[in-house]
């Protein structure tokens, strides 16, 4: 592609390169560039592309994205924000395959997973379409799955995602949008038919430093929209709905004034209930997912679906079918008495909507394993170890994904929140350790809830990223016992 046809529509405050080259790729990894590219330099958390100009023109980078060009004479495209120049390029360079698709956006703090793989499914269901999904737990082309690393993907593996759903006919395309894309404009060049906004509770101030910026950083979203859907049962979705530059849809479980509400509600251990109620129709809603949060799952779901113009009762109708999300109360099998939840509840609000889902169908004591991330924001800690000394009979503290951070120190900020009087509290590092620990302590009518982890398969330690399927340790802790009880006649309670 010539170079003009690449830059087309990303804002240049200087040039000095051959507008008409062929470019034969594009990179923002030094590493792996190839003859011929156009290196774009991005500013990061942990290091500088623009350290790696020369390097890029070492190994025959054609020209130069950048912020800040080198002193003297060279291929140097100068832009105010290279992240944005970046996110614009890779559109162009993959033929900006979002304009074919009807795309829906899904932001806030929890519930994003979920209400992706409802409306994809939905959206099967009521049409009949070939959906694309990108999101935290996996990417899907239709029914076939693709791993994924991040919530979204940078903006270049992003527009080349988008292009392969393009090609294998998919219609429409949802996906899960971080805080973090937004400000790194790793969305841009997009315009989402719907964006969906869940809810904005504690999380990430370690990014973007406190809650007001976190939200500012949210609302970037309804600038690429042409609808919006809110929560009107959250401040935040308030907040937004007054200065939307788009028009908005609301749901609610509380607020009548809303566009979608959710009336005569019902709970089970198994799914819940309830009636979709907007603009004069009705539809009964059995949404085969546990939990109360649930229902705003579902009602956002059932908005974004109703802002494409799509049928209620054909939308109802097909989330009887839905499937629930891996390491999102995941009841994992056990042959014992008892329940264990996998989860990937990781910040605070999310933890108390799982304990709380939990104990409406815990006829024994509820027993909650957790931990917090490291590098990441703090001042969770404390608040997280209260909700869970407050909402559970025992708390097992232990790690998560360390990362950098000494696994101890993390649990001591998590101890931090909680009484003096630990006598309910057991304290184990090893995560492994602890959920063994917690199994044994499991009585029937127990459950015991496995929180922080939910669809990740790794434990992260300084770097390195360690196996760990907590699917797999559980498993492997009932085989041992299993061993044990044949050889000796019981279960020694405690020992892992």
């Amino acid at each position: 592609m010539k170079l003009r046809d690449l830059l087309a529509g990303v804002p240049l405050v200087g040039e000095k390169s051959d507008l008409d080259m062929e470019i034969s790729s594009i990179s923002y990894d030094s590493r792996t560039l190839t003859p011929g590219a156009l290196f774009v330099a991005m500013s990061g958390d942990k290091t500088d592309g623009h350290r790696y100009i020369q390097a890029a023109l070492d190994r025959g980078a054609a020209a130069v994205l950048c912020q800040t060009p080198p002193d003297g004479p060279g291929p140097w495209l100068v832009t105010e924000d290279s992240r944005l120049a970046l996110a614009l390029v890779s559109a162009n360079w993959f033929g900006r395959p979002g304009d074919g698709m009807t795309l829906i956006a899904v932001t806030g703090t929890n519930g994003k997973t979920t209400t992706t793989s409802l409306i994809k499914e939905m959206l099967e269901g009521a049409l009949g379409a070939k959906v694309g999904l990108v999101g935290t737990n996996r990417n899907m082309v239709g029914q076939r799955s693709l791993p994924a690393r991040r919530t979204t993907p940078e903006s270049y593996e992003l527009q080349a995602l988008l292009r392969q759903m393009a090609d294998e006919g998919c219609a429409y395309v949802v996906m899960e949008v971080s805080s973090h894309a937004l400000v790194q404009h790793r969305t841009a060049g997009l315009t989402f038919d719907v964006g969906v906004f869940t809810n904005l509770t504690q999380d990430h101030l370690d990014y973007h430093r406190t809650m007001e910026e976190y939200r500012q950083a949210k609302g970037i979203l309804f600038t690429q929209c042409r609808r919006a859907v809110l929560n009107l049962d959250d401040e935040a979705g308030r907040w937004y709905l007054e200065r939307l530059p788009c028009p908005g849809f609301t749901y609610s479980e509380n607020r009548a004034q809303a566009d979608l509400t959710a009336r005569n509600i019902r709970l089970f251990p198994s799914h819940v209930e309830f009636e979709a109620v907007t603009l004069g129709h009705i539809s009964r809603v059995h949404l085969p997912i546990p939990g109360g949060f649930s229902i705003y799952n579902a009602l956002a779901a059932l908005s974004a679906g109703l802002c494409l113009e799509l049928d209620l009762a054909e939308l109802t109708a097909a989330l009887r079918s839905v499937h629930g999300v891996k390491g999102r109360v995941e009841i994992v099998p056990v042959p014992r008495a008892y329940t264990v939840i996998i989860d990937y509840a990781h910040s605070p609000n999310a933890l108390e909507n799982i304990l709380m889902t939990a104990r409406d169908f815990t006829a024994g004591r509820l027993i909650c394993l957790f931990g917090c991330g490291g590098d990441r924001d703090r001042t969770k800690r404390p608040i997280m170890g209260s909700i869970v000394q407050e909402l559970a009979d025992v708390a097992v503290v232990t790690s998560d994904n360390p990362r950098a951070e000494d696994p101890e120190a993390i649990i001591a900020e998590i101890l931090s929140g909680m009484e003096p009087d630990r006598a309910h509290i057991h304290v184990e590092p090893d995560r492994a350790e602890a959920i063994g620990w917690a199994l044994s302590q499991g009585q029937p009518g127990d459950v015991i809830v496995l929180a922080g982890k939910g669809h990740e398969t790794y434990q992260e330690v300084q770097g390195v990223r360690y196996p760990m399927d907590e699917r797999e340790i559980v498993k492997k802790w009932f085989e041992t016992c299993t061993g044990r009880q044949e050889r000796t006649g019981n279960i020694p309670a405690g020992i892992v």
